[in-house]
């Protein structure tokens, strides 16, 4: 299948290429604004499946509304028909196809172009009116705020917010380019189509979410990053980053024991710390009533011992880096733990909660 893709430059453009060639789909024609004119009809003619993303939405004059979206897009249908394959077109549009300004109306005049190529050819077509689309690759300071404000915080430039409250509905480009994907091996009947994820968010909790990203390098907290919008923003505001910006340090606190360092901090699960131990060194002896811990050993050889604070119970465990294997502590407990090694041990630890000067939940017990 020959896929065309214009606009293949673009922020949407190049996610979507890289995703196509991911899937397995090699015979992919891009076109950009350096494809001769003898190129650009060559490939409409020998295309079976057609991503028109190419058009104009920050012209000098606005002439060039109608010249970019409308009648680029009727070029495009008129070499369709000459080859007489009924090629799919997929076309992205604006939500501003319905509002009465001129770039609004140029993408309606598109659209409608596309509607009657479906008709008069029987070929399938999908129309896909998007709101602001943000993700990696996006150019800050022309058409996306998110793309600017990601930008503008990593480099500490002000954010200009005129109204915080001000309303956006927001997809972002994976979702977009799956969507687009799905069409090549589908019976979705033709028409307008959705990107059926979709956030809506102000303006004001975009800026203040990427403050709190910028500001976890320092107070090591990060936010729920894992799923939904904040996922889809982390990953946005990461790609903004230059290579000098990739790395942080984080503070080591270190003594005749060892070292011991905070690496990650979470709103509702815990934090994450790594701590070494030269042989021969115990590290705890204490106990908490409900704060609890995961150990695990990368490096080393460990003896854990437990102690029930009220029956006087005793237990020992042995554990070493070959074999990892999580060791827990547990509330009512004391326990400690021993490099019985020669060499450094080092020792990753999650416990489920921050830790709160005020309320460690920790008393010492040596064992």
């Amino acid at each position: 299948m020959k896929i065309v893709v214009t606009g293949a430059k673009g922020f949407i453009g190049k996610n979507l290429c890289v995703m196509l060639r991911e899937q397995g789909h090699q015979d992919i024609i891009e076109i950009g604004r350096d494809t001769s004119p003898e190129q650009l009809k060559h490939s409409l003619r020998e295309a079976d499946f057609v991503y028109h993303l190419a058009g104009i939405n920050r012209p000098k004059n606005e002439s060039e509304f109608l010249e970019g979206n409308t009648d680029f897009t009727n070029y495009i249908i008129g070499e369709l028909n000459a080859s007489n394959k009924t090629a799919t077109l997929v076309v992205s549009s604006s939500t501003q196809a319905n509002q009465d300004n001129a770039y609004g109306r140029s993408k309606a005049l598109a659209e409608k172009s596309v509607e009657q190529y479906g008709i008069e050819t029987g070929a399938s077509y999908y129309i896909y009116r998007l709101p602001n689309v943000f993700g990696k690759w996006c150019r800050p300071n022309y058409n996306s705020f998110v793309a600017t404000f990601c930008y503008n915080t990593l480099n500490d430039i002000d954010i200009t917010i005129h109204n915080p409250d001000s309303p956006v509905t927001l997809v972002y480009i994976d979702d977009v380019c799956q969507s687009f994907i799905s069409l090549l091996n589908s019976n979705t009947p033709s028409g307008q189509q959705l990107i059926h994820q979709e956030f809506s968010t102000t303006v004001g909790e975009v800026a203040t979410l990427l403050r709190a990203f910028k500001q976890s390098r320092e107070n090591l907290i990060t936010e729920n990053v894992g799923t939904g919008f904040a996922r889809a923003l982390y990953s946005t505001y990461l790609s903004y980053m230059t290579p000098e910006q990739f790395n942080y340090a984080i503070p080591s606190y270190g003594d005749e024991r060892g070292v011991f360092s905070e690496m990650l901090k979470t709103k509702d699960s815990g934090q994450f710390s790594f701590f070494t131990a030269h042989p021969g060194i115990t590290r705890g002896g204490h106990y908490h009533h409900s704060k609890n811990e995961k150990f695990l050993v990368l490096k080393g050889k460990a003896l854990f011992k437990f102690e029930h604070i009220i029956t006087g119970e005793r237990y020992e465990l042995h554990t070493d880096g070959v074999e990892p294997q999580i060791v827990e502590t547990v509330p009512g407990w004391s326990h400690d733990i021993t490099n019985i090694g020669d060499e450094e041990m080092i020792v990753m630890l999650w416990a489920n909660e921050i830790f709160d000067r005020e309320a460690p939940d920790t008393f010492a017990r040596p064992l």
